[in-house]
């Protein structure tokens, strides 16, 4: 099993700044790609930037030049860096790990983004 435990979350104004991070614990070995999904209440859940172990990485078009997805191997630590936030990227982020074994989809418990003025 993996866990995943998401922090970073919070309010700020529009056009401001928040890091989010995400640990991942127990059988890390699972895990090669590791991503960050948001979701809006009675929305899917859609995938805002993905990032392998080997750094590649894969930005949704809508916060291309805003977000910047990394991580710290050694850390066992995924980030996303959120920039000029809007009151659209207002919704809970999920951090998310893929088992290469099995397919299986690891989640966070999610973390509130609350962009207001």
């Amino acid at each position: 099993q993996v866990q995943l435990v998401e922090s970073g979350g919070g309010l700020v104004q529009p056009g401001g700044s928040l890091r989010l991070s995400c640990v991942a614990s127990g059988s890390i070995f699972k895990i090669n790609a590791m991503a960050w999904y948001r979701q809006a209440p009675g929305k899917k859940r859609e995938l805002v930037a993905s990032c392998t172990s080997d750094g590649v990485t894969h930005y949704e078009e809508s916060i291309k030049g805003r977000f910047t997805i990394s991580r710290d191997n050694a850390k066992n630590t995924l980030y996303l860096q959120m920039l000029s936030l809007k009151p659209e990227d207002t919704t809970v982020y999920y951090c998310n790990a893929v088992d290469i074994y099995s397919d299986h989809n690891y989640w966070g418990q999610g973390t509130q983004v609350t962009v207001s003025s």
